[in-house]
């Protein structure tokens, strides 16, 4: 058993899946700081400083009595977080534009590296070879005798 584990482990797919897991854990935290530090401050000059993550409705109990989110889910309220739901669909689309720009950039390289060479065309004969002048001189001596 320890033997076909190590043969499934050393297999390329898995190697590539295990690296591929890495990258995207890394490439998460890049994107989340984007949208948090980057694009969320944007998006509050355009909405009038609004932040989405804390817009919720309190299911249970008075809604007035809680300042944020966070204050709400301590007091253990049942809330409906509908802004963190619209902040994640935002972040997601964000991050499918990011990979969606970097596999057509990838395919753009692959599909370069694939071209063939530039093959030279074949050059015109420069004029009859050796061997037409040579049939040409014969059938003018047949036709001439």
């Amino acid at each position: 058993m320890l033997s076909e584990f190590k043969a499934f482990i050393a297999k390329g797919n898995v190697m590539d899946m295990a690296v591929g897991i890495i990258i995207g854990a890394a490439f998460t935290a890049i994107v989340k700081s984007m949208v948090d530090d980057l694009i969320n401050p944007i998006v509050g000059l355009f909405t009038g400083g609004v932040d989405f993550t804390n817009n919720f409705v309190v299911l249970s109990g008075d809604a007035s009595t809680y300042e944020s989110l966070e204050a709400a889910r301590e007091a253990g309220a049942a809330v409906f977080a509908y802004g963190s739901f619209i902040m994640a669909v935002f972040n997601f689309l964000i991050i499918a534009f990011v990979v969606f720009m970097l596999v057509r950039y990838v395919n753009k390289v692959k599909s370069q590296m694939e071209k063939p060479k530039d093959v030279p065309a074949e050059e015109a004969p420069a004029g009859p070879t050796e061997l037409d002048v040579l049939l040409e001189i014969r059938d003018s001596l047949k036709s001439g005798s």
